[in-house]
């Protein structure tokens, strides 16, 4: 199954985006709202939905109901995290003060090394 079949909804009550595959939640990325950005805290896709390339569905459609509504992202969640530094056109919602922060790159620059993984 290709990740174009499925939907994404921005359940604001439960402050999580869903991805749905025919009707059903297959995952979902948690955020915490303020007026001026997102932070999304975790993402889980449900193991029987694994492989299919939901999680970039999801990091996709979520981020970019994000900039629509003019919010910044702070990814907190290490998926939406690494989804972002493969994405650099999505780079610009994290604000460039806190990119560092993240380990994400300033823009056209390589990722930041994160200190937690073992040089290579």
């Amino acid at each position: 199954m290709s990740g174009s079949a499925a939907q994404v909804v921005d359940d604001v009550a439960r402050s999580r985006f869903e991805v749905l595959v025919d009707g059903e939640v297959a995952g979902f990325a948690e955020y915490r709202r303020t007026p001026t950005s997102v932070s999304f805290t975790h993402t889980v896709i449900e193991p029987a939905y694994e492989g299919r390339g939901l999680g970039s569905v999801l990091a996709r459609r979520a981020l970019d109901a994000t900039r629509e509504s003019g919010a910044q992202v702070l990814p907190y969640c290490p998926f939406i995290r690494a989804w972002i530094a493969r994405h650099p056109e999505y780079l610009d919602l994290v604000p460039a003060g806190r990119r560092a922060q993240f380990h994400l790159p300033a823009a056209g620059d390589r990722p930041a090394p994160d200190p937690r993984e073992p040089a290579r």
